[in-house]
């Protein structure tokens, strides 16, 4: 039985990976490449000549096959994502879980990744995290997937395109609210960025660019703790104005954000508003 290794590679600087993961590509007999033009440019500047394979989302299943055969030949493979980590919000689940099924042995090679290195330049608590990657792209959905996250008592990262980043910050301040946050973009590139700031903050800061280009990771603190979520106004309708202000935010994103720091949901908070101001008028 062959080995198959997962190797992490640079996520941007070359000089970023290990003695060891160089070893494994020049020894292995093939490499499996999320993207074998991309991976090249890696070997090429190493003087690697091992032959490389395509094995990505479209044909992971096809070439998962493949390449258990060639393990069970006594082949060894060496499995690497376009950059960071395998498998870490990239291709190589399928091959590893049937590598495990058939008993061939898999070697992690660790090494870079972009949500370990956001996390530890962010300045936010790296005890307890939560890697959520990509969220969804249609908006209804990822609003959904915010909330389920929201109440998790770990930082929070995620992974994010350039052309959403907007959105995604728009749902984030209105649904997490306005904790602290960090954008980590183009990590360990020659313009690499880190930007601070609240949610809200770091919404109208990415808003002012005229382009928004790069790799980028977000990192968001954990909810507040049950005991100080919960010193609120009394009325709703306060706690709203007081978010407004504090926030930045329109009348009906605030509302949500006061909704889920009250438990309740977006028409449950809705109608409390109404009930409020109808007693108002009525004084």
């Amino acid at each position: 039985m062959g080995i198959l290794y997962l190797v992490a590679t640079p996520i941007g600087n070359l000089e970023d990976i290990t003695l060891r993961a160089l070893r494994i590509l020049k020894e292995a007999d093939l490499i499996a490449c999320e993207d074998t033009r991309h991976t090249a440019k890696l070997l090429t500047h190493y003087g690697i000549n091992t032959p490389r394979q395509s094995y990505h989302q479209f044909n992971e299943e096809s070439r998962a096959r493949q390449f258990i055969q060639m393990l069970r030949d006594g082949k060894n493979i060496a499995l690497v994502s376009d950059s960071g980590t395998p498998l870490v919000s990239d291709p190589g689940y399928e091959i590893v879980a049937a590598c495990r099924r058939e008993g061939i042995q898999v070697v992690p090679i660790p090494g870079p990744s972009a949500a370990i290195a956001a996390l530890i330049g962010s300045g936010l608590p790296s005890d307890s995290f939560f890697f959520a990657g990509f969220l969804p792209s249609r908006g209804s959905i990822r609003k959904r997937r915010l909330e389920k996250l929201a109440g998790l008592p770990a930082t929070l990262i995620f992974y994010e395109a350039p052309h959403r980043l907007l959105s995604s910050l728009e749902d984030m301040a209105a649904i997490l609210g306005p904790r602290r946050a960090a954008i980590a973009r183009e990590l360990t590139k020659v313009h690499e960025e880190f930007l601070h700031g609240d949610l809200p903050e770091l919404l109208e800061l990415m808003r002012a660019r005229p382009k928004i280009q790069g790799e980028i990771t977000i990192v968001v603190e954990r909810g507040e703790s049950t005991q100080v979520a919960a010193i609120w106004p009394a009325s709703i309708r306060q706690h709203l104005e007081q978010e407004m202000q504090k926030t930045g935010l329109p009348r009906n994103e605030a509302l949500k954000s006061v909704a889920k720091q009250r438990g309740l949901t977006r028409r449950e908070a809705y109608n409390q508003l109404n009930e409020e101001l109808r007693i108002t008028n009525n004084e």
